[in-house]
């Protein structure tokens, strides 16, 4: 009997034991269960637009309308062979259809003109050949020599192979978050542990500065939590 109370004395203190590492083990897991750290990784390029639409737009005045369209159509033709001799090729140039301002037809405004109609059109170019582009821009004088009355220029810079660039700068700012996690546990005297969340992160491409808008600057910014343990 004295032997059988001591085994049962022993396994009671084994449990005790045991009973007591879990709870130790239990509550430790609870203290590390928040610990956790949040850090934002980012990667930037700069990179030069592969994708420009430059709108030009020119307009004559008159009253005679058979006469301005042949003006119209003369003056298209001085733009397109002006694009064309540099460097751009016809398939890559749309003309929009001419359109007609008549202004004694107009309710309101001044109605002393010294003509009557306004014909405006759009000469667009969409293309891949942005340093031809931009050197035709700094050359568009030239129309003006040619009596081409430019009313408006607006080109358009895109980079759109930006997708291509996703995978690589989406690495390099997920490595970039964890140098920033890995610091902060070394700082709190932790290890760094497993991802908890990450998001995809966000794609900006926005032009370097607005003097030279055939650069452009891509930016990722990407979100992860890491947990934390001693």
């Amino acid at each position: 009997m004295k032997e059988n109370r001591l085994i049962a004395s022993a396994l009671i203190a084994i449990g005790i034991v045991l009973l007591g590492v879990f709870i130790k083990a239990g509550i430790d897991n609870f203290a590390n269960k928040d610990r956790k750290v949040t850090v934002k990784g980012l990667a930037e390029r700069e990179v030069p637009a592969d994708k420009v639409t430059w709108s030009i737009g020119t307009k004559v005045t008159g009253n005679d309308l058979p006469l301005l369209y042949e003006n119209i159509n003369l003056q298209t033709n001085k733009i397109k062979k002006f694009l064309t001799q540099n460097g751009l090729e016809e398939k890559e140039i749309t003309v929009n259809p001419p359109t007609i301002s008549d202004l004694e037809a107009r309710e309101w405004g001044d109605n002393q003109k010294n003509f009557r109609y306004i014909v405006n059109t759009t000469i667009t170019v969409a293309t891949n050949k942005v340093t031809e582009v931009n050197k035709a821009i700094f050359k568009q004088a030239e129309l003006l020599k040619q009596g081409v009355a430019i009313e408006n220029s607006n080109p358009q810079y895109e980079y759109a192979s930006f997708q291509q660039m996703k995978p690589e700068m989406m690495a390099e700012a997920i490595k970039n978050a964890q140098k920033t996690a890995v610091q902060f546990a070394e700082a709190s005297n932790s290890e760094l542990g497993q991802i908890q969340t990450a998001g995809q992160g966000q794609f900006e491409i926005e032009d370097r500065d607005q003097n030279t808008p055939y650069i452009k600057k891509l930016r990722v910014v990407t979100t992860i939590t890491y947990s934390l343990k001693d």
